[in-house]
């Protein structure tokens, strides 16, 4: 877990962030939590985010995967996808997530892919599915995230009036 591997991300963010200096997976990537839990995200743009995460390592007493797992994967993507949508010069914070269980996982991958309801300039919404290895739908989760400029400090690029 927590290996590094290889994101796919769209060559206009991937210019964007070089151009500053940043490194790209570091920025866009699980977090430390995330890390821990065992996500691995594959693919990174504002349109779509893919990640799995392990079942096994993530569950609660009775052997299913844990809700709060699949909050913490959703809230992972979720950001991810505002983050990109905002651009280098904003910074995504999760005001609300809401997940419904729909059905356990013992084992295996779930796989989280979320895909954008609404992008503003202040917001951005996403619904997250997560399924199963057999594609059976586990978890529907909706995030927003407030999208506020960059403070030095926030860990991201700041960008001044001359970049």
């Amino acid at each position: 877990m927590g290996e590094q591997h290889h994101v796919k991300f769209p060559q206009e963010v991937i210019d964007e962030y070089a151009a500053l200096g940043v490194d790209i997976l570091a920025l866009f990537s699980a977090g430390h939590l995330g890390t821990r839990m065992g996500v691995q995200i594959l693919e990174a743009s504002a349109e779509r985010v893919v990640a799995t995460m392990p079942v096994e390592g993530n569950t609660q007493p009775y052997g299913l995967l844990h809700g709060g797992a699949s909050a913490v994967l959703a809230e992972t993507i979720g950001s991810v996808g505002a983050m990109l949508h905002g651009g280098s010069s904003k910074i995504a914070v999760g005001v609300d997530l809401n997940c419904t269980h729909h059905r356990g996982a013992r084992s295996g991958l779930v796989t989280g892919v979320a895909t954008p309801v609404h992008r503003g300039r202040s917001t951005a919404t996403y619904e997250i599915v997560i399924s199963d290895e057999e594609e059976r739908r586990v978890c529907t989760a909706r995030l927003t995230c407030l999208l506020r400029d960059v403070r030095a400090g926030d860990g991201a690029p700041v960008r001044t009036a001359g970049d």
